[in-house]
């Protein structure tokens, strides 16, 4: 098993980005922070999601991986209202062939983050 964590992602250090166990890569809850900064940034839900899509690409890279070898994604909403706001930037990132996914509602998220966003990947 091998613990990843790359530079310009912010993490608190009770985790690491992600853990590799053989060819599964496990993305830790990931944040819309700002590049080496724990500072969500400013945009709200659509900014936010977007980078913290930007996040968890810069984490699989670090691992050897890409959006095309995530198997699911867990998507964190604090407020379903917001919903469609997420979905957009999800959509634009990952366009006509997304991964399997769930999102959840209603959750209290840290550091006061609208969305938060983990993932399973498959090495090749």
């Amino acid at each position: 098993m091998k613990k990843v964590n790359v530079e310009g992602v912010a993490k608190l250090p009770s985790f690491s980005h992600a853990t590799i166990a053989g060819d599964v890569i496990y993305v830790s809850g990931t944040f819309g922070l700002k590049p080496d900064s724990m500072e969500l940034v400013e945009g709200g839900m659509r900014a936010q999601t977007s980078q913290t899509i930007e996040n968890i690409r810069k984490i699989l890279e670090g691992c050897g991986a890409s959006f095309d070898n995530v198997a699911k994604m867990n998507v964190y909403v604090c407020d379903m209202s917001l919903f469609s706001e997420m979905n957009e930037a999800y959509m634009n990132a990952f366009g006509d062939s997304p991964p399997a996914r769930i999102s959840i509602g209603g959750v209290e998220l840290a550091l006061g983050a609208l969305v938060e966003m983990d993932c399973i990947a498959h090495l090749d």
